[in-house]
């Protein structure tokens, strides 16, 4: 009488089930070594240090199932295929989070008294600077902001000056003289006082 082989020696547990996990764990570490990276240019460290330390045990998960399979195809196709998948996750995760500030260069000919006035009533911090362009002056506003307000405020450019030309830039690391403005669910935790300064 011929035993069944367990399943863990089965055919569909080589190209099926392992294959899947790989893919899996692949996703995973990549999107997890896509927000490490974008941390790391936003200078948050101890967030960085936290997702090297998971993005490496994933990694070393997935390449010992290959290791261990080297004569299966497939595993080689759900690597290749996870890593993909997981840069793509991960770009999408970090859309979502957020993290960071950004400053946006608005250009325009247009009096800007009432965008400024009404960005600086919400807190944002906001410099103008006159300037001049090849087709006469202009206003230059300079508006620093959390990447997760940054669509709020490109909505209130539009909104005021529909014609008016901005650049939206990354900023690394922003000295804040006032407290800026902050998101309802910020406020909803109390983290706006940790961008407090005592006096």
């Amino acid at each position: 009488m011929v035993e069944n082989p367990s399943f863990f020696n089965s055919q569909i547990f080589t190209y099926a089930v392992i294959p899947l996990l790989i893919f899996i764990a692949r996703i995973l570490d990549v999107s997890i070594g896509t927000i490490r990276i974008i941390s790391i240019s936003r200078g948050v460290r101890v967030l960085a240090a936290l997702l090297g330390f998971f993005e490496v045990l994933i990694w070393l998960v997935a390449i010992t199932q290959i290791m261990r399979n080297l004569t299966n195809v497939v595993n080689y196709i759900a690597y290749a295929a996870g890593f993909g998948m997981g840069n793509f996750v991960g770009i999408s995760i970090e859309n979502k989070l957020a993290i960071g500030s950004l400053i946006i260069r608005v250009v325009t000919k247009k009096d800007a008294t009432d965008l400024v006035g009404f960005l600086g009533s919400q807190r944002y911090g906001v410099t103008t600077v006159d300037a001049h362009s090849a087709t006469g002056p202009v206003k230059v506003i300079y508006i620093v902001t959390r990447r997760t307000e940054a669509p709020k405020v490109i909505s209130t450019i539009k909104k005021f000056n529909p014609q008016a030309f901005y650049i939206v830039e990354d900023v690394r690391f922003v000295a804040e003289r006032r407290k800026p403005h902050l998101p309802r669910y910020y406020k909803a935790l109390h983290f706006n006082r940790l961008f407090q300064k005592r006096k």
